[in-house]
């Protein structure tokens, strides 16, 4: 072999090595989802796949909220409690005869302030996010119990409000439209703005985006409160989706959020958090729960292969998290 074929050879290899590792990861998904729509019963239906679509959507929000955090190297794990007590917060002020409006508006500025506070504590009182967020999400959880008692707020509440999650729009679910619409809109704001290209120059170098003259600790205050925000939209849909509140209702997401984000930094962009790899992340996610469900599999197998798919993604973004732990 010459030199030269040595050479095509080797960049050949390179760019297949880049491909795998910028799309692998979808890809793989994309073969999750035909080996279910050949092999799971009722999978390929339009009214499962919208389901599927339905479902993904709390998901996608709430992710997108921990990537806004993440992106500045920052953690935050109490937007699950957050949007419980957001939820709580709304649900308790409709039920208690509160117009739905000025309720929902309530619930996000609930969640909003969570994320505020984190902001706070980590860049003016220097606590690590880790300790931050876990602090928070205690309070929220607490609140959120003192709120109810303990028991979740049911009624027969405005179908306006109900339709915000309920209704349909040419056939698909409202619910679809407010996940693409917070989806690109994030999507735009970490890519074609000032504000996202100074977000991911403090995520990534925060000491050289100082230098710069970005304002790294007022990044890292808004991608947190950017994560309460999330959270508060989710909530309010999620009331309206159920038509009640409960202390806890947002709890099961917060594995499901932190995987898809993870999930989605091993494509596109690997190694770094992206709002495309963290959508996909949350539609593989949905996709793959819906999946084993259909296929009769046993309801822990969801938890083993969720596990799975934080360890394998941490692996290959382990000094992002590293950082966004324990940094000060």
């Amino acid at each position: 072999m010459s030199a030269a074929e040595a050479t095509g050879t080797g960049e050949g290899r390179a760019r297949l090595r880049g491909f795998v590792a910028t799309y692998g990861t979808a890809l793989a998904g994309l073969a999750v989802l035909v080996f279910f729509l050949f092999f799971a019963r009722n999978f390929a239906s339009g009214a499962n796949l919208l389901n599927v679509l339905k479902q993904a959507s709390f998901l996608s929000i709430l992710a997108v909220g921990f990537t806004f955090a993440l992106l500045t190297s920052e953690l935050d794990l109490s937007f699950a409690n957050l949007c419980s007590l957001a939820a709580v917060v709304t649900g308790g002020m409709i039920a208690g005869g509160i117009a739905w409006p000025l309720a929902a508006l309530t619930g996000l500025a609930i969640a909003t302030a969570g994320g505020l506070l984190n902001g706070l504590l980590v860049t003016a009182i220097k606590v690590p996010s880790l300790i931050a967020t876990l602090g928070t999400a205690a309070i929220a959880n607490g609140l959120a119990f003192m709120l109810t008692g303990g028991v979740a707020f049911v009624g027969r509440w405005d179908p306006v409000f109900l339709s915000l999650a309920r209704g349909k729009l040419f056939g698909v679910p409202v619910l679809v439209f407010f996940m693409l619409a917070v989806v690109a809109l994030a999507w735009f704001l970490t890519k074609k703005t000032r504000l996202g290209v100074h977000m991911l120059a403090t995520g990534e170098a925060q000491e050289a985006a100082h230098r710069a003259g970005i304002a790294t600790r007022r990044m890292k205050l808004v991608g947190l409160t950017l994560s309460g925000v999330a959270a508060g939209i989710a909530a309010v849909l999620l009331v309206a989706n159920l038509s009640s509140a409960a202390p806890q209702m947002a709890g099961d997401y917060l594995l499901n959020a932190i995987a898809a984000v993870l999930l989605g930094m091993t494509m596109f962009e690997p190694g770094r958090p992206n709002v495309a790899g963290t959508f996909v992340g949350a539609l593989i996610i949905s996709v793959l729960a819906n999946g084993l469900v259909l296929l009769g599999a046993p309801y822990y197998l969801q938890d083993i292969m969720l596990g799975v798919i934080v360890i394998a993604s941490v692996s290959v973004s382990a000094s992002v998290l590293k950082r966004a732990a324990f940094s000060v």
